[in-house]
């Protein structure tokens, strides 16, 4: 695989940060700065990735991510996988927030 890989707290302040897990995994908790779009979307909703600059991908566990950076490198995206996902992030106390009632967690 040729993409480049960052833990959760190496994302940059400000990167465009893309989840890509399903709207139920997204719902129970994600970063609050990240865009939604889902790995299973992907194709019909490209116009939705910012044009320019490092994209940021980011899943529950690092596995859909992979093979999302893989792809979007092979067509002219510069594409970074959070390593470790979603899993990570929370386990290492970084921000999330919910689009349900109570405490963000990973699904």
């Amino acid at each position: 695989m040729n993409f480049e890989s960052v833990a959760p707290a190496e994302v940059p302040e400000g990167a465009h940060l893309i989840d890509v897990r399903e709207q139920s995994e997204w719902d129970a908790g994600h970063a609050p700065t990240a865009q939604h779009l889902a790995a299973s979307t992907l194709l019909e909703n490209l116009d939705k990735l910012p044009e320019d600059g490092d994209l940021y991908i980011v899943c529950r566990s690092g596995g859909r991510s992979a093979q999302v950076c893989q792809w979007l490198n092979q067509n002219g995206y510069d594409a970074i996988n959070v390593a470790g996902g979603m899993d990570i992030w929370f386990e290492s106390g970084l921000p999330m927030v919910s689009d349900g009632e109570g405490e963000p967690y990973v699904l």
